[in-house]
């Protein structure tokens, strides 16, 4: 199932598909710069700290890179 939408609301981050059922919860940090960096139709990259987290539709961490 493809990401059709992602929000950001607090410091919660909600992953939706394109019927825009919630698919998955992901925690975004609750640093300064800490949040939604951007998402596809299959990841979602969340900032915490001084890293990107890429997550899949499930909400799995699937990859982590140095944030510049």
């Amino acid at each position: 199932m493809a990401i059709g939408n992602v929000v950001q609301r607090g410091s919660f981050i909600y992953v939706y598909d394109e019927r825009g059922h919630q698919i998955a919860t992901i925690a975004a940090g609750s640093g300064v710069n800490d949040g939604l960096v951007g998402y596809t139709s299959s990841t979602v990259n969340i900032r915490r700290s001084s890293f990107i987290y890429t997550y899949d539709e499930k909400g799995r961490q699937i990859a982590t890179t140095p944030a510049r």
